[in-house]
């Protein structure tokens, strides 16, 4: 039997593993974006579009760089938590130490919904180097939380 059919599974150390683990994925994430930027024209980051649409009209520097940070943050922290939760009751999630998990993340997001909502442009629409990029930095991020997750689970009992 291996260390993770031994382990009693726990919700809530499932979460918070999978926050911490989304916390420290995001600051790698936001490393590998500023090493392969996935909008090298600087564009509007999808948080920033969302922020204007919520609030209604344009915003500062300031409010857009506060609401970019926040919402990136949060999005991590939370997709890291909810990971952490499917990772605890079904491992098979963990798959190519979180590589999936980073792929599926981008195909839900910056594939499906992003654009579906305006946030972002369509696939067909990107160049192949900003869609590589976007893949690239999602990798890393789902690796990240994974390699991170399992090292604070362990750690946790």
């Amino acid at each position: 039997m291996s260390e993770t059919q031994n382990r009693k599974k726990s919700l809530a150390k499932g979460l918070l593993a999978g926050l911490i683990g989304g916390l420290v994925a995001t600051a790698a994430k936001s490393l590998a974006e500023r090493i392969y930027p996935p909008r090298p024209h600087r564009e509007p980051e999808p948080p920033t579009l969302l922020a204007q649409k919520v609030t209604g009209h344009e915003l500062t520097l300031v409010q857009k760089k506060v609401a970019t940070e926040t919402i990136h943050w949060g999005f991590g922290a939370a997709t890291g938590a909810a990971y952490g939760a499917l990772a605890e009751y079904f491992p098979t999630a963990t798959q190519k130490d979180g590589a999936s998990f980073g792929l599926a993340l981008v195909t839900l997001t910056h594939e499906g919904a992003l654009p579906a909502l305006g946030l972002a442009a369509a696939p067909g629409e990107q160049t192949t180097r900003e869609h590589a990029s976007e893949m690239a930095s999602h990798v890393v991020y789902g690796v990240v939380t994974e390699t991170v997750r399992r090292g604070v689970r362990r750690m946790l009992g």
